[in-house]
C-alpha cells in the first residue's frame, strides 16, 4: 500500500499532518576515557558521526585531573568546535552530546554535558531520554527547595533532593 494516492504525487494534508516538523531521532552521546590521546578531537569526531542523532546544540566537557572543561553551543558539532575550541579542552576523559529537544526550550542553556560541582568533584552529565514522571519529580525536588538552572529533565538527574539547591554549576 502506497503512502500517496495513486493519482497524485501530493501527499493528503491529513498525511502531512502526521509528519513531524523535525527529525524523529535522540540525542547523541559519547564518551571515552584514552590517556595519552587527544580526547576532545576524538569525541568530536564520534559527535560528529552521531550528528543524526541530534541537530540543535553540541557539546564536550574533558576532565585533566580533576580540573573539568566545557565548551557548548547551539548548532550542528562542525559548527560548534573549531581547532582553537578544540585545544582548549585538554584531558584523559572527555563526554560530548548533540541535542534533539524532547523536553526543554531550544535554548543554550539547556544544551549538554551539564557541568556540576558535587562533594566528590565535579560531574558532567550528557543524558538522552526522558524521566517519564519529570513533572512530578521537579515539583517534589522544587518543595525541597532545588532550583533548576534548565527546562531539561535531565538536570533533575543530577540534584541533590535534600538541600536548599541544586549543585553548584560550574560549566
Amino acid at each position: 500500500m502506497s503512502l500517496y494516492p495513486v493519482a497524485s504525487p501530493v501527499p493528503s494534508p491529513a498525511f502531512v499532518e502526521t509528519i513531524p516538523d523535525k527529525p524523529e531521532e535522540a540525542c547523541g552521546v559519547f564518551g571515552l576515557y584514552a590517556p595519552g590521546e587527544d580526547v576532545a578531537k576524538l569525541t568530536y569526531f564520534g559527535l560528529f558521526a552521531l550528528q543524526h542523532r541530534g541537530q540543535e546544540s553540541a557539546g564536550i566537557a574533558s576532565f585533566e585531573r580533576e580540573q573539568v572543561h566545557v565548551y557548548k553551543d547551539m548548532g550542528l558539532v562542525s559548527q560548534v568546535f573549531n581547532e582553537k575550541i578544540l585545544r582548549q579542552l585538554p584531558g584523559n576523559l572527555a563526554v560530548g552530546h548533540t541535542r534533539y529537544s524532547t523536553t526543554g526550550s531550544s535554548v543554550v542553556v539547556n544544551a549538554q554535558p551539564a557541568v556540576l560541582q558535587t562533594r566528590l568533584g565535579p560531574l558532567a552529565l550528557a543524558h538522552n531520554g526522558n524521566l517519564v514522571n519529570a513533572a512530578q519529580l521537579r515539583s517534589i525536588l522544587q518543595n525541597h527547595n532545588c532550583r533548576f538552572e534548565t527546562t531539561t529533565d535531565s538536570e533533575m538527574i543530577a540534584v541533590r533532593s535534600r538541600g536548599r539547591s541544586t549543585a553548584a554549576r560550574i560549566g
